[in-house]
This record gives C-alpha cells, sequence and structure tokens, in this order.
C-alpha cells in the first residue's frame, strides 16, 4: 500500500500532485485529495445549515456534500489554473442544494404564501415608502403573523443566489459559477468599476443601519468564517437566536439592495 502524501504541500507541489493523478499515473492520489479536502464538507454544510428548516438534518447535508466533494476530485482540472478549493466548495454546495431541490424541502403551499407576502411587501414598499411590517403584512394578505415570519425565515434565503452556485452552460454541459462570471480587474471598463464601487458603498451603508447585533453575526459569520455556535458563544446568546439574527440581517440588506441588483440583471 502506497504512503500517501503530506496533506502540507506547497500549492506548487499540489499541482504536480494533481497532475500525476489525472495522468493515471498514480490513482492512489484520489484518496489523499478526498481526505485532504474533507474538511470543505462541513465547512460547506455548516454554512447552509443556518437556511434550511430544522427538520434537515446536519448529517444529511455532509452526506450531500461528500458526494459532491467525490464528483470534483473527479472532474476537477489542475490545468486550467483554478485552486481546488474554490472549485471543490462549488461542487460540494451544488450537490447539497441539488439534493434538497428533490427531496422539495419547501412545501408548494409555503412557496405560494411567501410568493403572496414578498408580492405584499413590493406594493406596501411603493405606496408607503418604508418597510412593512409583518403585523401590516399580516393584515394585508389575511395569513396569520407568526405563519408570515415562519415562512419568511425557511423561504427567503434559499432563494438567494450563491456566488459559487454552479450554472450548466450549452448543450455540452459545461459549468461555471456565478464566481466566475464577474469580470477580472484587468478586463474592468470604467462604467463598470463605477458601478462595483457604488455597489459596494452600498452595501456599506446598508450594513451600518442594521442593530449591532445582526451586523456583528454578519462580519463574523462572512467575514472571520465562524460557525453558528461559536458567533454564539462570542456574543452570548444561543446559536438559535444567532440564526434568527442572520436571517433578519439578510433579509434585510436584500430588500435594501432589490433596486441595484435589478439594474444589474
Amino acid at each position: 500500500m502506497k504512503t500517501l502524501p503530506s496533506m502540507d504541500v506547497s500549492e506548487e507541489e499540489e499541482i504536480r500532485l494533481w497532475k500525476k493523478y489525472k495522468s493515471g499515473e498514480d490513482d492512489s492520489l484520489r484518496d489523499y485529495f478526498i481526505i485532504k479536502y474533507s474538511p470543505l464538507v462541513k465547512y460547506v454544510a455548516g454554512k447552509i445549515a443556518c437556511n434550511v428548516p430544522d427538520n434537515v438534518e446536519f448529517d444529511d447535508l455532509v452526506s450531500y456534500g461528500t458526494f459532491g466533494l467525490l464528483d470534483a476530485v473527479s472532474k476537477f482540472d489542475p490545468y486550467k489554473g483554478n485552486k481546488f478549493k474554490t472549485y471543490g466548495i462549488t461542487r460540494i454546495r451544488g450537490q447539497i442544494y441539488d439534493e434538497l431541490r428533490n427531496q422539495d424541502w419547501v412545501p408548494r403551499s409555503m412557496r405560494q404564501k411567501f410568493k403572496i407576502i414578498e408580492e405584499e411587501k413590493k406594493k406596501y414598499d411603493q405606496k408607503h415608502n418604508r418597510k412593512a411590517t409583518s403585523e401590516e403584512i399580516s393584515k394585508a394578505t389575511g395569513i396569520d403573523e407568526s405563519e408570515v415570519n415562519r415562512i419568511t425565515n425557511l423561504t427567503s434565503d434559499s432563494l438567494v443566489t450563491s456566488l459559487d452556485d454552479v450554472w450548466i452552460l450549452g448543450s455540452d454541459d459545461d459549468e461555471i459559477s456565478v464566481m466566475e462570471t464577474i469580470p477580472s480587474p484587468e478586463c474592468m471598463n470604467p462604467d463598470y468599476a463605477v458601478e462595483r464601487k457604488e455597489i459596494r458603498k452600498t452595501i456599506a451603508d446598508e450594513l451600518q443601519k442594521l442593530p449591532e447585533k445582526e451586523k456583528q453575526v454578519l462580519i463574523l459569520y462572512y467575514h472571520e468564517d465562524l460557525t453558528l455556535k461559536e458567533i454564539g458563544a462570542v456574543l452570548d446568546v444561543t446559536e438559535s437566536r444567532v440564526s434568527q439574527l442572520h436571517t433578519k440581517a439578510i433579509r434585510h440588506m436584500r430588500s435594501s439592495l432589490e433596486v441595484i441588483k435589478k439594474s444589474l440583471v
């Protein structure tokens, strides 16, 4: 049995190992890459876990993600100059979401109510020039206020497109992530640069408007890469409370950025 290389190798050495594996010279390197990048599965599953209902088990997300990792190791092309970590996260996340969609974990009736709620929010915003409260939405739609909150929490974040989500292009099933469609700095035109600067300023401004704890949750989750449990320890609140704060913050940010998002589509 061959001894696997050290998990702590340089980028150059890892590229050499990838090419060696892809050439068929050493098939045992497949196990090496699966072991080396297995932590990515729990990392991605942890990120997704806060956006799905309680009846979706974390272990199931890990199981789905593992298939994504195996697929990523099989299909990764080291000759394209991309890092496997970025590609692996894309495949793992895509596999988890594919499985969740196949299981249709958000019932059709709930999706229909969510659509009604969202349409009423937009009407209210246009008419009153402010965000509607859950109570106001409840009165307008006839949906119980607690149901309004529950449906919004369970469905809203699942409809947000991730930069790592995979799109299938053309008849050859070529795959590309949303992140890969963002122009690189060297090909930015002046208009795009101004637009990008405007987006960043808008996001920064909206972030500052959030309540302090919601702002802290977003910073710790997306910038510091802490898990919900770790954030709870930092803020001295329960993991469930962190999840609630995260959902509220994302809903606020997404609603505030809706106008600028539409201008980019």
